[in-house]
């Protein structure tokens, strides 16, 4: 009759062997693709390469191209000389050309977020939402304005129903108490002009009880109550 210690010797056995006859198939894979598998690992480190390689040696120089280029532009927007903002002086790019000529880049990227801005500034309010619809950003305060900028240009295009959408988005992104409490008013209001009591009232609340000590916080009591009164009639 086996021992337990000699069913503990069998079972090792039949491991070793079960492992063995493993490599044994994967050395017969390898000999029989071996030319298919060099050249996917080939293609592999060419591509990682080719990455690393696009990155240092084009990407970055493009990029800093662009952020010299966007010092002028962005001047220009600070002093509210929006067209020489958006289209250039003639010796520095605007951001438009900036979108064209450096459309990868990251100071592309926020090209279209100034761009989208001027234009709203400027009373282009279609153009205003090309260039935001464009932009992405994951920055605390930049994203949620860009989204919020969006829903000023829908508002003043009597899109109202949408730009309430849009402040609705914008108040949920990365939030805190600045950007949220303004969003959530704006859609408030943008309800209220629609006849939405009920909706703009559940925004004012939240304000109330999310952010109680924000510049809208503290000075939403009289707009609960406002509501609430124009409810009741």
């Amino acid at each position: 009759m086996a021992t337990k210690q000699d069913k503990k010797i069998k079972k090792t056995e039949n491991t070793i062997v079960a492992v063995e006859e493993a490599f044994g198939k994967t050395e017969q894979f390898i000999e029989k693709y071996q030319n298919i598998i060099l050249i996917v690992v080939g293609v592999i480190i060419v591509i990682v390469l080719g990455f690393f390689g696009y990155k240092r040696f084009y990407l970055s120089p493009k990029e800093k191209d662009a952020q010299s280029q966007m010092f002028m532009a962005e001047k220009y927007f600070e002093q509210d000389s929006l067209k020489k903002a958006l289209n250039g002086d003639g010796q520095y790019l605007g951001f438009l050309a900036i979108i064209d000529e450096y459309g990868i880049t990251k100071s592309a990227n926020l090209a279209h977020y100034y761009a989208g801005i001027c234009y709203l500034k400027l009373g282009q309010y279609d153009l205003a939402l090309k260039q935001l619809e464009k932009f992405s950003s994951d920055d605390l305060v930049v994203g949620p304005m860009a989204k919020g900028a969006m829903g000023d240009a829908c508002m003043e295009l009597k899109q109202v129903e949408k730009a309430a959408g849009l402040y609705s988005e914008a108040a949920e992104m990365k939030k805190n108490d600045f950007t949220s409490p303004f969003f959530l008013m704006k859609a408030a209001m943008a309800y209220e002009e629609m006849g939405k009591l009920e909706k703009a009232l559940s925004f004012y609340k939240r304000i109330k009880e999310e952010f109680p000590r924000s510049t809208e916080g503290r000075e939403i009591d009289k707009y609960i109550s406002y509501t609430e009164t124009l409810m009741k009639k």
